[in-house]
């Protein structure tokens, strides 16, 4: 294990030996459908598959003013050299822009709607609040991608969160199509905890928000989630979301389409998860990237 950066954990990982997978030892699904807005068909299979989906969650006046919060982001001066406005390696593509529910109106009136909240709230079984928002832009031809990784994975061996109690839900600003670069997930990978080598380095974001190279899974690993699991391509029109479980194994090809494509991720945990201490990593990463509220 790493000396003086790793300590006990339900679920070990950033090992220097063989990185090892855990059974999930956390529930799925802490609610039920008399606490929140989805049936228990929609339980049911998010727990099963790790998530769920919606056709049309935002309206076009909302999509247009939520393009117009991206672009009052993007045209501001005062950020260029924010840490929050993340770059690609390659050029000044901006890649990820996070913390946006503190930096736009617009988007923390989104991070606040019940239409996320409540089935948030519904799934976590508690109060929730924000660890993470982010708009992923990938302008196209040169938008690169996401490589595979289970978000808990970082969240746990780089923030301090204990359990697997949050989740995620990305709402599509433009088209998510097969040809723009779209997220793939893999059903059922939630269920395991895919441990991963490598001693996390210091400021590790500052590297692995453009690439990452700890934290990420085996080609054996992952190999045998799909095996079991397949492969799901989550496509659907400007305005369409998908919740995930926080463990779930995901990632995104790049996108060399002439099709831009920008997703909105908000993340929310449970308030009785909030984040320790690393399991993993010499000290927490900052506030717009883990909140600690």
């Amino acid at each position: 294990m790493s000396l003086g950066t790793t300590r006990p954990s339900r679920y070990p990982t950033r090992t220097v030996g063989e990185a090892v997978s855990t059974p999930r030892r956390d529930p799925v699904v802490h609610g039920d459908d008399r606490s929140g807005p989805l049936s228990p068909e929609q339980l049911e299979a998010y727990e099963a598959r790790g998530f769920h989906q919606v056709d049309r969650l935002l309206g076009v006046d909302e999509l247009l003013a939520l393009e117009d919060a991206v672009r009052r982001l993007l045209d501001d001066r005062s950020l260029d050299a924010d840490e929050r406005v993340v770059r690609e390696h390659a050029g000044r593509d901006v890649r990820s822009l996070f913390e946006v529910h503190r930096l736009d109106p617009a988007f923390a009136a989104l991070a606040a709607d019940p239409r996320l909240v409540e089935p948030a709230r519904q799934i976590l079984g508690s109060e929730v609040y924000v660890h993470q928002s982010r708009v992923n832009l990938k302008p196209g031809f040169r938008g690169r991608g996401f490589y595979w990784h289970s978000d808990f994975e970082t969240w746990h061996a780089e923030d301090g969160m204990p359990a697997m109690r949050a989740l995620s839900i990305s709402l599509s600003l433009t088209p998510n199509e097969p040809w723009n670069g779209s997220l793939m997930v893999i059903p059922g990978s939630h269920r395991r905890f895919i441990g991963c080598q490598g001693e996390t380095p210091e400021a590790h974001y500052q590297t692995s928000l453009r690439s990452q190279e700890y934290g990420v899974p085996s080609e054996a690993d992952l190999s045998r989630l799909v095996a079991e699991g397949g492969i799901h391509m989550v496509t659907g029109g400007a305005g369409s979301a998908v919740m995930f479980d926080c463990n779930l194994m995901h990632g995104s090809g790049s996108n060399i389409s002439p099709l831009a494509r920008r997703n909105l991720f908000i993340v929310y945990n449970s308030v009785e998860n909030r984040l320790v201490e690393p399991f993993a990593a010499p000290a927490p990463r900052p506030g717009f990237i883990a909140a600690r509220p």
